[in-house]
């Protein structure tokens, strides 16, 4: 009903860029303390040329989806640098990731190439919307001060906060604090938008009006977004979805839909389910 069809076949090249990550053969294994059992978060992962779901290509927007404890949000942290992989290789935009790779080098590519977003907005409370959206940029250290300045104004703009730059995260409703969170992630100009259930803690008015942000970032800026979900109704926004289960790609459905959602028919057609 919401337009999806299950597609073994890799996406069409031409509708996207170069390839932005590509994964070969990732495992992810955890030792419980205490304990000498393994617990195999990830087996075998690929995304790459050649395998059953492709690589993911500049522009595409991927969202995963899933049942807890599938493996989603490792899958989203070894991505994002945030974690080791196992065994296996991760390439974003060229660069190699492995387990040898060392902190500083995946804290430079942190900064440089992605930009994280997450459900519970991870805002720092004593610094002012401006603050949170400018320490990205001080901390990599390419602007100078008037430049990181205008560059926050206008991120913060751009998402609509250009009246609570001052404002510190209490002052701000979820929905705006997830708005702050977007233009943090954004600004150090990333290629890759990383996202952790960005909606999980808001209401449907705001759920739409954020993913109509994340998408409309998609596709002015070509930004190659990958996100985790448990919303199927947000599959709309999505250029294809992976299902991970068990720690393994399951399936996946290319997204066929005209439209993402609108708030007046979304609410009618919750409604009519009821």
């Amino acid at each position: 009903k919401r337009g999806m069809e299950e597609d073994e076949a890799k996406i069409d090249s031409k509708l996207f860029g170069e390839d932005v990550i590509v994964v070969h053969d990732l495992c992810k294994e955890f030792t419980l303390s205490g304990r000498d059992e393994v617990i195999i978060a990830l087996n075998n992962i690929n995304l790459h040329e050649g395998s059953p779901f492709g690589s993911i290509r500049r522009g595409e927007f991927v969202m995963i989806r899933g049942p807890s404890g599938g493996g989603k949000t490792t899958l989203l942290n070894l991505v994002g640098t945030l974690d080791y992989p196992t065994t296996g290789t991760i390439q974003l935009i060229g660069e190699l990731v492995d387990k040898t790779s060392p902190d500083s080098y995946l804290a430079s590519l942190r900064l440089r190439k992605i930009g994280f977003v997450f459900q519970t907005f991870n805002l720092i409370s004593t610094m002012s919307a401006f603050e949170n959206v400018e320490l990205p940029m001080t901390i990599r250290g390419v602007l100078s001060p008037l430049q990181r300045k205008r560059k926050a104004v206008k991120l913060l703009t751009m998402v609509g906060l250009r009246d609570r730059l001052e404002h510190l995260p209490s002052e701000l409703s979820g929905g705006e604090q997830q708005r702050v969170t977007i233009a943090r992630a954004l600004a150090n100009d990333p290629e890759i938008l990383l996202l952790d259930e960005p909606t999980g803690d808001l209401d449907t008015r705001n759920t739409i009006e954020i993913m109509d942000l994340i998408l409309g970032i998609n596709l002015k800026h070509q930004t190659t977004c990958l996100m985790v979900t448990h919303n199927a109704d947000l599959e709309c926004y999505a250029d294809r979805i992976l299902y991970v289960k068990d720690g393994r790609f399951h399936k996946q459905a290319i997204n066929r839909c005209q439209t993402p959602l609108e708030y007046e028919s979304y609410l009618q057609y919750i409604n009519d389910e009821i």
